[in-house]
């Protein structure tokens, strides 16, 4: 294999995971997994014993010691397949009833845990031979030979027939003596090579898993590093070697979160050194090497890039050619080995032969362009798995084997050695090479590099701005645009990059527009355009009982207005009786004081009561149960002691707040969905476990700076503090989407959960938690003088502050790709679910809420993880987005997103500062979102009602077209109607840009009596005794000559606070969709 194997077990995966009992190594041997595959091997040999296994009685299979070469042996790949690692220097003899293991102490110590699996899974028993260092090992081969023979029908053993692979040749002392023994034991040896392959061909779904990551990880490096490296260094024109190009992409193999690939470096290897080739030297074989020679990207070059790495010891392949200034001739050759590679894939069927998919290739070729027949390769690739090149898997046409579901190709095809018929003799010779790993499914096959594109527009480079077909071409574009531009520098450039980025964003946007409405045509015409409309849902209480028993009523003192905070009941004196009332059927409560000069010092208090019918009244069980009913509205009392009036208000006022946050926190507990129960780790299992943690939203209270711990169990997540009170457990199946972001810019590093249902923490309901440390404290220089940036000390604290936030952001990133490993277990495959990192570089200031924060993209949502309320959005549930008060001048623009579910109030992020705009346009584009541009804000509200109640009317006037900016312009003679869903920007919109996420705020509601005073100040102005004061100030005004404030003034005063820039429209300021004409 490629890695140095200095130990004496070398791990599949480069690294052990775990500890065995009784011995120093730190390696785990899955002994289910072993019982599985040694009972598959026994039923194989036993079905194939004379057609592929050539009716061996007993195999005996000898690896040999390690190597720094890089190789693929059977014997090797055996060990892997049973026990999860390879074991050098190992003989391993198989016979019917006993396996025999000839090995180090070590390794038997190691192998000493699959004797009882081996006996339940086939009845066979391991018997382990240990060779000690001073010992050659014959006595030990002498008995096993023994025990082979007893194991046989006939005594003298002359009739056993053993299997051995014949290909690999002994290496070391002990196999050279193995060998020699084994040749001279009398035993009649055979090939069982053939047997091998077979049983490694179909690949289960572990064997599966492991060679998807690989061929992630291979078509990963070949798109976010090889392309973008080829495109660098011929944009900049520089001088690079095929050698020093393979070096550093293995070094991107080899560390995958270079380009952001979340595999472990210890489970990645590369396949071969990778290969890149140009300057008319090609050679299209596997064992093909790079040369030093510089890479060639003069016209009409090719470059041949081939990349290969494994996860897990199973290999994947991928392999690109880049035509540089193509001619005619190239061009054809590459689209015919385009569809003959795709033709050998389609055939990749369950059922087929192997030949099918050869021929189908060579098929295309005839007919396409039979002229390049006999340069086509002469397979269309191998089977691949824990072998680069799977023997007696060729894809060529006389393999008459049959595809089966599971099996693993490489498809790969080339013409080699073609005529360019250029003057350059670099280039007059070149080569095309395709290469794929493919998985044979049981209706269709599965391309697992496509991440990887093929695509001639994506493969095929034009930089040469002196030919005479670019001059034409910049003829053309000056001609249709009005127009010429002329390039000073060669630049590198895709044939679909010929147009100005703006122009192909226009045209993919113009495709996303067509494609978007019809989605929300059929999804408003199969009624699935919202779900539930939670807008003012009225909060429902419980059946209000003070009193069950008029006998539980004390015996009034005096008759003066009592609070019963025990009973929940205010008692008000009415015509001489104690009236109770519930505190729930209050309103509002308020006193003043009169101040006239006869009042005589009177205090009065008022309560107003929650009657049906009144606006903004809750419509609770017990208004349904009494309608009939006459109810008490508002009641006010007269006093002179004006302490006990503030008193009673106080205390009513504190009642009534106490009540409505129980009464809250119990109906946002009944909306909580049932969660599975955790199931904690096992003693054997320790919990992945992430120490010293804060949690968001806090538990609240005097201990909410505690911090805990977050461990990973069975089947989810629970964190924990010091106190028993404080747990919170997040299940896996209740994960939507998981985040990790280490600090960069920012004080803290987290792990963020966005989650399907909302859970309790603490009081608050919330659907986003967060567990984070702060990796450096907030310090602040009393001295207020400025430090030496040379000063020592400052220097040795920025160090350690750096080595504190690395420390941190590893233990992060540990614990996150330990839980990434737990995720990939099968029992979780369905979730989906896999840690996302925030892509800084696509980041942009904005304010979602009421203060700027810094919001992030990441591959599937759009966040904010650092101010709270948290932004998280998932990008598959946006419809549209449109980017508001964007224009020239305009220093900030705002962001609206439209949701699928048309009853969600959209989404608003203001104040982005207008220089992101480019940025965030490309972003939307290349993620597939369509956005439109307005030059003002829109009142959404209105208009997606309007879309809800007459779906069809919104699609025939062309769906989202209305809001097409250009189009709008256009249409000058409706430009007054297409005003009516606006209003001006410097108003804030009704929408209000609500988000699910404030739904994690408190349920307790704050004991600031100025917000409850505010509050009821507002529902009093409804009662009769302000409008009374109101006559009143009026009536002083115009005593003291302020009479100027006429129905004129107050109307120039209004149109003023609407800004200068323009009037509110008199005809619709709320809104409803502006009118456009059909489109036909």
């Amino acid at each position: 294999m490629a890695e140095n194997r200095k130990g004496s077990v070398k791990p599949a995966n480069g690294k052990a995971s775990g500890t065995t009992t009784g011995t120093s190594s730190s390696y785990v041997i899955d002994v289910n997994n072993f019982g599985k595959r040694v009972k598959l091997l026994y039923s194989h040999w036993n079905e194939h014993r004379s057609d592929l296994w050539g009716n061996s009685d007993a195999l005996a299979i000898a690896t040999p010691p390690t190597s720094d070469d890089l190789r693929y042996l059977k014997s090797s790949a055996l060990n892997i397949w049973l026990v999860g690692f390879e074991f050098p220097d190992t003989i391993m003899v198989f016979t019917k009833k006993q396996i025999h293991v000839l090995c180090s102490q070590k390794k038997a110590s190691l192998l000493d845990v699959v004797k009882k699996p081996a006996k339940e899974a086939v009845g066979v028993e391991v018997v382990m031979h240990v060779k000690l260092k001073s010992q050659d090992g014959t006595g030990l081969m002498d008995s096993i030979f023994q025990a082979v023979k007893a194991q046989s029908s006939s005594s003298s053993g002359s009739n056993l027939v053993v299997g051995h692979i014949a290909r690999e040749a002994p290496e070391g002392k002990l196999l050279e003596t193995w060998m020699e023994k084994l040749n001279n034991a009398k035993f009649e040896l055979t090939d069982v090579t053939n047997g091998f392959s077979d049983l490694f061909a179909v690949k289960d779904s572990l064997e599966l898993t492991n060679v998807k990551k690989a061929a992630f990880l291979t078509s990963s490096v070949m798109r976010s590093f090889v392309v973008p490296k080829l495109e660098k260094v011929i944009d900049e024109e520089k001088k690079i070697s095929h050698s020093s190009l393979m070096d550093e992409t293995e070094k991107t193999i080899v560390e995958p979160a270079r380009i952001k690939v979340k595999l472990k470096a210890d489970n990645v290897d590369i396949c071969y050194p990778p290969i890149f080739q140009s300057g008319g030297g090609f050679d299209l074989k596997p064992s093909a090497s790079s040369n030093d020679e510089n890479l060639c990207y003069d016209s009409t070059s090719v470059i041949i890039c081939a990349v290969g790495s494994r996860y897990n010891s199973y290999c994947s392949n991928v392999a690109r050619t880049f035509l540089i200034d193509a001619n005619s001739t190239q061009s054809k050759a590459y689209e015919v080995l385009l569809k003959a590679q795709d033709a050998a894939i389609s055939n990749l069927k369950s059922g087929n032969k192997l030949s099918a998919a050869y021929q189908a290739a060579l098929s295309v070729v005839e007919k396409e362009a039979p002229e390049l027949a006999a340069n086509l390769t002469k397979t269309a690739g191998t089977g691949i798995g824990l072998e680069f090149r799977e023997s007696g898997l060729n894809l060529n046409a006389k393999n008459d084997r049959i595809f089966k579901p599971g099996m693993v190709f490489n498809v790969s095809l080339g013409f080699q050695n073609l005529q360019a018929q250029t003057k350059n003799p670099k280039t007059q010779i070149f080569s095309l090479l395709l290469a794929d790993t493919v998985i044979v499914g049981k209706e269709s096959p599965e391309v697992l590099t496509n991440v990887s594109s093929k695509a001639v527009k994506d493969v095929a480079y034009s930089f040469n701005d002196d030919d005479d077909d670019e001059d034409e071409r910049t003829k053309i574009k000056a001609g249709s645009k009005g127009a010429a531009s002329t390039k000073s520098k060669a630049t590198l450039r895709s044939d679909n990059h010929e147009m100005s980025k703006e122009e192909l964003r226009r045209q993919h946007q113009a495709e996303l527009a067509r494609q978007k409405n019809e989605e929300t045509a059929r999804r408003l015409a199969g009624g699935d355009s919202a779900a539930t409309n939670n807008r003012g849902a009225g909060k429902t209480i419980g059946d209000l009982i003070a009193y069950k028993n008029v006998n539980d009523l004390a015996p009034p003192r005096e008759l003066m207005i009592q609070v019963d905070q025990k009973n929940e009941a205010i008692l008000l004196p009415i015509y001489g009786n104690m009236v109770p009332f519930h505190v729930a059927t209050v309103k509002s409560v308020s006193s003043h004081q009169d101040t006239t000069q006869d009042s005589n010092r009177n205090c009065y208090i008022r309560i107003i009561f929650n009657v049906p019918g009144t606006p903004f009244s809750p419509h609770d069980a017990n208004s349904l149960k009494f309608q009939g009913s006459i109810y008490l509205k508002e009641v006010s009392f007269r006093s002179k002691d004006q302490r006990h009036i503030s008193e009673a208000v106080q205390l009513i006022k504190t009642l009534r707040r106490q009540v409505a946050s129980r009464e809250s926190e119990r109906a946002e507990r009944a909306t909580l969905v049932t969660q599975e129960k955790l199931q904690l780790a096992g003693a054997k299992f320790k919990p992945k476990r992430l120490p010293d943690l804060e949690i968001r939203p806090s538990f609240g209270g005097r201990a909410r700076k505690l911090t805990g711990s977050l461990e990973a169990h069975a089947n989810g997540l629970r964190y924990s503090t010091s106190r028993a009170d404080q747990r919170v457990d997040v299940m896996f199946s209740n994960i939507k989407h998981a985040f990790f972001q280490p600090a960069e810019r920012e004080m803290i590093t987290l792990v963020h959960f966005h989650l399907h249902n909302h859970i309790m923490v603490g009081n608050k309901k919330t659907k986003d938690v967060q567990f984070y440390t702060e990796v450096m404290d907030v310090v602040q220089t009393l001295g207020g003088g400025k430090r030496s940036a040379y000063d020592p000390d400052e220097i040795e604290e920025e160090h350690r502050e750096r080595q504190r936030k690395n420390k941190i952001n590893m233990e992060f990133q540990n614990f996150v790709n330990r839980v990434n490993d737990m995720w990939g277990q099968p029992e979780f495959k369905a979730l989906d679910l896999e840690f996302d990192q925030p892509l800084r570089e696509l980041g942009f200031n904005g304010v979602p809420h009421k203060s700027s924060a810094f919001i992030v993209p990441t591959s599937s949502c759009l966040v904010e993880l650092i101010e709270t309320p948290f932004v998280v959005i998932t990008l598959s549930e946006i419809e549209i987005v449109n980017l508001e008060r964007v224009g020239l001048g305009q220093k900030n623009f705002d962001l609206t997103i439209v949701f699928k579910d048309f009853k969600r109030d959209v989404f608003r992020i203001d104040s982005i500062p207008s220089t992101s705009l480019d940025g965030i346009k490309e972003w939307l584009d290349t993620t597939d979102l369509k956005y439109y541009e307005s030059r003002l804000n829109l009142n959404w509200r209105p208009i997606l009602k309007t879309i809800t109640d007459d779906p069809e009317k919104f699609i025939e006037d062309g769906g989202w077209e209305f809001l097409n900016l250009e189009v709008s312009d256009s249409d000058s003679d409706n430009s007054q109607e297409s005003d009516q869903g606006y209003v001006p920007s410097d108003i804030q919109s009704e929408s209000g840009s609500e988000d699910e996420d404030d739904e994690s705020e408190s349920l307790v509601e704050s004991e600031d009596d100025e917000e409850e005073e505010s509050g009821e100040d507002s529902e009093e102005e409804e009662g009769k005794t302000w409008e009374e004061l109101e006559r009143e100030a009026s009536h002083a005004d115009r005593e003291k000559g302020n009479d100027s404030d006429s129905e004129e003034e107050r109307a120039r005063r209004k149109v003023k606070s609407f800004g200068k820039a323009r009037a509110p429209d008199k005809r619709n300021l709320g809104g409803s969709l502006p009118k456009r004409p059909k489109f036909r």
